[in-house]
C-alpha cells in the first residue's frame, strides 16, 4: 500500500488545513476498494503485511484462543509473559529513536530520572467476531460523514468500524479516524470494577472505585443501520468507594451525531434518590475520576463528542506504543504506582503502525486543551497515546492508553489511562483495571438496556 510520509513537529499546528469550509467525503468507497478488506487489508482496514525488517509481523487473525483450562471467572492471563525484553529507551538513547517515540514520552524521559519504555516483540492481537467483520465491509461501502462537517458525526454505518478505508484527503480522513476510535469494537456489553488514583507530591491517593457497566447499542447483533437510533454507547457507573461517594451513579449516552443528538448525562448523588441531568459532565470539565488532573474528554485518550475540534490526518508511521498490557492489569496497584510514574517494568511497549492525527480547536470553539496529537493503532483503532498543548504552545500532558487482550470476546479492550501532567508534576491512573489475582476483569455477559434509562437509575442503584 502507498503510505503517507511525514515528520512530527512538537507543539506545531496544522489548523490552517481545516480552518475553511468542511471538506466532505462521498458515501462509501467503490466495491473494488472495499474488496481490499478481504485481501491486502485486514477486516479492520490495517495492512495485513508486516514491515520491511520484520519487527512488525503479518496480521493473521489476531488472538482468538484462550489458554487451556482458563475460565471466565479468572483474570486474563499474560499471554506473552515469556517474551524477551528487546529494547529499553530512556533519555540516554531516545535521540536514536526520535521518529518512533512520541513527544510526550520524550519529554517524560527528560523530566523524570528513571523513566523509560521497555519494548517487547510485537503481537498483532486485534480481533473481532466474523459478524463484525461483515458489518465493517458493508460500512466501507455506505458510511458518510455529516454534510455539515466530519467532526459533527456520520451515518450509513452500523455494527463495525465506520471508515476502515480512509479518504485520501487528510481533512476528511482525520474525522474518520476519531469516529473509528469512538466506535471501536469492545463487545456488545461489559461489566468491570474500575479504580482511579492520583499521585501528587509523590503520594498516591484513591480517588474512587466504581462498577462500570457499558452497553453498545451500535454493536447489538440483531440491529441494523435502519433500526439504529444514533446512540452508540451508554455507560452507567456506580461508585462504591470511598465511603463519601458510595452509591453515587453517573450515566452517559454518546451519539454518532453531535448536532442531532448531543451527548446526554445524568447523575444521582450519594444519599439522594433524585436523578438530575448533568450536562457539565462533558468536554473539558475536570473528571471526578481524574482527580482534577484529567478532563472528561481525555478518558480513553479522547471521549465524547469531537465537534469542538478540527481533525487532520498527518499520516501513518511505525512507533513504540503501549500494547498487550495484561501484565499491568494483573499487577498490584500499590506496588506499581510510583511517586512520579508507573513502574516501567509492567508497562509493555511494542512497535506498531499508527495513524497520527493533529487536533486543533475549530473556529469559535473553546477547550483548555488547545492542541492535541493522537496516535491511533491501525489494527484496532484505539487511541494508544495522546500529546497535549495549551493555547500558548506549552506542552502539558502525555496520555498513555493501555489495553488488555481478551481472546474470549475476542478483542482488545481499554484497561488503563496513564495521564501525566508535566506542568503540575502530577499524574493519574484513571480509569484503571487491576485484577490482583482474583478479579476477573471485564465480564461480557449481556446487560438489560433498561438499566441505562435515567428514569430507572434509582432502581439501578441496587445492582
Amino acid at each position: 500500500m502507498k503510505r503517507r510520509s511525514f515528520s512530527l513537529l512538537a507543539g506545531t499546528s496544522v489548523a490552517a488545513l481545516g480552518a475553511g469550509l468542511p471538506k466532505l467525503a462521498k458515501a462509501g468507497v467503490p466495491p473494488e476498494k472495499a474488496a481490499l478488506l478481504k485481501t491486502t487489508l485486514s477486516p479492520f482496514g490495517a495492512e495485513r503485511a508486516g514491515n520491511a525488517d520484520g519487527s512488525i509481523p503479518e496480521w493473521t487473525g489476531g488472538l482468538t484462543q484462550t489458554l487451556p483450562g482458563w475460565t471466565t471467572d479468572q483474570q486474563q492471563p499474560d499471554y506473552f509473559a515469556n517474551d524477551p525484553l528487546i529494547l529499553t529507551i530512556d533519555k540516554s538513547n531516545v535521540q536514536n529513536y526520535a521518529d518512533q517515540v512520541s513527544v510526550g514520552l520524550a519529554n517524560m524521559m527528560q523530566k523524570y530520572d528513571g523513566f523509560n519504555i521497555q519494548v517487547y516483540p510485537t503481537h498483532r492481537t486485534a480481533a473481532a467476531p466474523q459478524w463484525v467483520y461483515d458489518n465493517i465491509y458493508q460500512n466501507a461501502l455506505n458510511s458518510a460523514l455529516d454534510p455539515k462537517g466530519g467532526r459533527f458525526g456520520f451515518s450509513g454505518a452500523y455494527g463495525g468500524i465506520p471508515f476502515p478505508i480512509l479518504d485520501d484527503d487528510p481533512a476528511i480522513a482525520g474525522p474518520q479516524v476519531i469516529w473509528n476510535h469512538l466506535t471501536r469494537w469492545e463487545g456488545t456489553s461489559s461489566t468491570a470494577t474500575i479504580s482511579s488514583y492520583i499521585v501528587a507530591n509523590g503520594s498516591k491517593a484513591l480517588v474512587n472505585t466504581g462498577i462500570f457497566k457499558t452497553y453498545y447499542p451500535y454493536y447489538e447483533p440483531g440491529g441494523s443501520v435502519s433500526s439504529f437510533d444514533g446512540w452508540f454507547e451508554k455507560i452507567l457507573v456506580k461508585n462504591i468507594a470511598p465511603p463519601v461517594l458510595d452509591g453515587q451513579l453517573v450515566c452517559e449516552w454518546s451519539s454518532t451525531n453531535a448536532l442531532q443528538l448531543p451527548t446526554e448525562s445524568w447523575e444521582m448523588l450519594s444519599g439522594q434518590g433524585r436523578v438530575r441531568k448533568a450536562p457539565e459532565l462533558t468536554y473539558d470539565t475536570p473528571a471526578g475520576t481524574g482527580g482534577g488532573v484529567t478532563n472528561f474528554d481525555e478518558v480513553f485518550g479522547f471521549y465524547g463528542s469531537p465537534d469542538r475540534y478540527t481533525w487532520t490526518l498527518i499520516g501513518k508511521k511505525e512507533m513504540f506504543i503501549p500494547y498487550n498490557n495484561n501484565r499491568l492489569v494483573r499487577s498490584d496497584e500499590n506496588a506499581v504506582i510510583g511517586p512520579k510514574f508507573v513502574d516501567p517494568t509492567v508497562v509493555r511497549f511494542e512497535k506498531h503502525r499508527v495513524y497520527v492525527v493533529d487536533v486543533v480547536l475549530a473556529p469559535g470553539e473553546r477547550n483548555v486543551i488547545a492542541h492535541r496529537r493522537i496516535y491511533v493503532d491501525e489494527d484496532n483503532w484505539h487511541i494508544v497515546m495522546a500529546d497535549e498543548w495549551d493555547a500558548e504552545g506549552n506542552f502539558i500532558k502525555a496520555l498513555l492508553c493501555c489495553s488488555v487482550v481478551t481472546p474470549n470476546l475476542p478483542g482488545t479492550i481499554f484497561s488503563s489511562l496513564l495521564a501525566y501532567n508535566l506542568q503540575s508534576d502530577q499524574y493519574v491512573v484513571a480509569p484503571a483495571l487491576f485484577t490482583n489475582g482474583s478479579n476477573p476483569g471485564y465480564v461480557f455477559d449481556p446487560l438489560n438496556p433498561a438499566i441505562f434509562n435515567p428514569q430507572n437509575m434509582a432502581a439501578s442503584a441496587q445492582y
